[in-house]
């Protein structure tokens, strides 16, 4: 009688004629003789400081957005600080403003860094001092470099920017004071300010691509601009679509600019989200519905987190 089926804990190992040995079952006795809690114990302070500076206040925030508090004194409202919220006449404005400066900021700052890490990688001898030269913005601490800046936008002709308009006979220009200008003018400093760290991201990025592909390339007669469009973008695509998702998270963030520059001004123009929570909180004190507006926000970004996930999944994995 010829056998056609073995059972698994009789079937024999090709190259050794022996059975296959089981693998143990796991245990948490196992677990713990194999380095699992020496691990653990290893790991336990970094996860209670983590949780601690950074899962509390999460916590605590649920809890305060349900309060009228002051922090002495709390009082329990409910839903009643969102529902003020959403009936402020600024949040509209904070909104727009917010998503004009983020789509602005991706339209002109997100292709600038790649641009400038391609041309950083095609040259040899400097390509150090470049790279030193580019990240020098982020160097500089944010509060020193907003306040260059408002000098160089100084509306009077004195100013940096209108003087080197007056050189091409062009009359000065309001800058932060010009409602239609002020949200330009702040993207403008944020993509000077930011492009340093993605010029590094993609420069790092793109040292990984092999050179046989650009070779390859070459030899089918692709010019520069195919070998970008071909080669360079398609190997790049996993750091192209998350970097971009965390530039939309972080032009969402934004507070720094408009707070130094503007104040929210001129008309409420730049008023951000982050700055209507810092009004809320530090000017009102009114913290319960301070902290309301960070959790809408916290929630918006998830969803557009997950949403932007979703629609890029098959693409980064294509």
């Amino acid at each position: 009688m010829v056998v056609t089926d073995i059972a698994p804990a009789t079937r024999v190992n090709e190259v050794s004629g022996q059975p296959p040995r089981r693998r143990p079952r796991r245990t948490p006795l196992t677990w713990a003789r194999r380095g699992g809690l020496s691990t653990l114990i290893f790991f336990l302070p970094l996860l209670l400081s983590f949780g601690y500076f950074s899962w509390w206040p999460i916590l605590r925030s649920l809890v305060l957005s349900l309060q009228q508090t002051n922090f002495l004194t709390s009082t329990w409202v409910g839903l009643a600080n969102f529902e003020r919220v959403l009936a402020d006449p600024l949040l509209g404005t904070a909104v727009w403003n917010t998503t004009y400066f983020s789509i602005l900021a991706v339209i002109v700052g997100f292709p600038v860094p790649i641009l400038t890490a391609v041309f950083v990688a095609e040259m040899r001898r400097t390509r150090g001092l470049a790279s030193a030269l580019a990240y020098l913005p982020v160097i500089i601490p944010p509060v020193v470099a907003v306040l260059l800046w408002k000098a160089f936008y100084n509306p009077g002709e004195n100013g940096l920017f209108n003087t080197i308009l007056g050189w091409f006979g062009i009359a000065p220009l309001a800058w932060l004071n010009d409602p239609s200008l002020v949200i330009p003018s702040l993207v403008l400093y944020a993509t000077w300010a930011g492009f340093g760290t993605g010029v590094i991201i993609y420069l790092a990025t793109l040292m990984t691509i092999r050179t046989e592909l650009y070779e390859a390339a070459e030899i089918d007669g692709a010019a520069i601009l195919r070998r970008f469009w071909h080669v360079t973008l398609p190997q790049m695509r996993g750091v192209l679509l998350i970097m971009l998702l965390l530039q939309l998270i972080g032009t969402f963030q934004t507070f720094t600019e408009p707070y130094i520059m503007t104040g929210g001004g001129p008309e409420n123009r730049s008023l951000t989200i982050l700055l209507l929570i810092y009004r809320y909180a530090f000017v009102a004190g009114d913290y319960g519905r301070a902290t309301a507006l960070s959790l809408l926000l916290a929630v918006a970004l998830s969803l557009l987190s997950a949403v932007y996930m979703w629609a890029t999944r098959r693409w980064s994995t294509s």
